[in-house]
């Protein structure tokens, strides 16, 4: 069992005065099978309206709103949870090749995640690109993930500066360096080809037995596999997600589980820091 102590700070400062603000942040862990939320605490430096919501795919997201002007304003969140090891392959024996391959080629399955199933403009591979990574029908649903998990790693390099959260495929594939976004994206779109669920997932990583990763929040897939249910890869480790890896947010891709979205009504320079540091005890 893991005790996590997450610090997400936010400082953001102005040429001229906000008259009014309105912000979206969706940076609370969940609670699931691995995780329990233990304590949240957000605060805003300025004189604000908190309220939390909760969004299309029941994650937590907090909204604040400001109505006196400011030059400067800074949040901070503190959360604390527990994580615990889980094994995620309990497999059936009786549960055969063949089967997995037919479970997704059913209507009801296809209809059932349709969602991630489809492709979307952060996820579509350039025609050119179309039979980048194959899949070997003779090898399990399992097997060629965690293959493609791998191919993914090897083709892109971690590299930040290169790209952004939402630089499309056909400039990642061309420069082949990114974050953790181009690797999640890459990997989404190449499954989701294959007709295998994927969905992008937002939260963040402690980084401590030596993993790469973005200096604010971190991105993984999830994907669906027969049997087994939803299975965590992170392909710029070239690992499945352990303890380490701390949900927050999922959808189809970036733009689903985009941190902070924001209306200012203002003008002039701006400039902003954030920063996220993730401390554990076992």
């Amino acid at each position: 069992m893991y005790n996590y102590t997450i610090k997400y700070t936010a400082e953001n400062t102005y040429e001229n005065p906000v008259f009014e603000s309105f912000w979206q942040y969706i940076v609370t862990p969940q609670n699931n099978s691995t995780q329990e939320l233990n304590s949240g605490l957000f605060t805003v430096s300025e004189d604000a309206l908190v309220e939390k919501s909760i969004n299309g795919y029941n994650f937590e997201t907090t909204r604040i709103h400001t109505k006196k002007p400011f030059e400067s304003i800074a949040f901070e969140a503190v959360f604390k949870l527990t994580k615990t090891k889980a094994d995620p392959f309990k497999i059936d024996p009786k549960f055969t090749i063949e089967d997995d391959y037919k479970a997704i080629s059913v209507l009801d399955f296809q209809v059932d995640y349709e969602a991630f199933l489809s492709t979307t403009e952060l996820t579509t591979l350039p025609k050119a690109h179309a039979d980048l990574f194959d899949f070997d029908m003779s090898k399990s649903i399992l097997d060629n993930l965690k293959k493609l998990n791998t191919w993914v790693h090897e083709y892109i390099a971690f590299k930040e500066g290169e790209t952004t959260s939402e630089t499309l495929l056909e400039e990642i594939l061309e420069k082949k360096q990114g974050l953790s976004p181009s690797f999640t994206h890459l990997l989404c779109a190449i499954a989701r080809v294959n007709k295998i669920p994927a969905r992008y997932v937002s939260g963040y990583l402690h980084q401590g037995d030596g993993f790469f990763g973005d200096s604010q929040m971190y991105a993984w897939a999830e994907i669906f596999v027969p049997n087994l249910g939803w299975i965590g890869f992170d392909p710029a480790n070239n690992i499945l997600t352990d303890h380490n890896h701390i949900k927050v947010t999922h959808g189809r891709d970036y733009k689903d589980c985009e941190p902070l979205k924001q209306l200012l009504f203002s003008y002039g320079e701006k400039k902003s820091k954030c920063v996220v540091e993730v401390t554990y005890e076992q």
